[in-house]
């Protein structure tokens, strides 16, 4: 499909408000998407190394109770 200009090109033969909302809400999804997965992954290791950092501390009392 051509088009004579840009004017006719963003209105889309009259759908361009469709068509140009379709991709703002698809953009929208997947961008949603990128964040909560980066949010989620900075979440999930955050609470790995304070279950470790736990899990090292216990084991360290752990065996100074053994020496005593």
């Amino acid at each position: 499909m051509k088009f004579d200009s840009w004017s006719a090109f963003l209105a889309m033969g009259g759908y361009g408000f469709y068509v140009w909302l379709s991709f703002a809400v698809t953009l929208l999804a997947l961008l949603g998407l990128v964040v909560a997965t980066i949010t989620t992954k900075k979440r999930l290791l955050r609470e790995v190394s304070q279950k470790q950092a736990r899990a090292a501390r216990r084991e360290a009392a752990r065996k100074l109770e053994n020496t005593l």
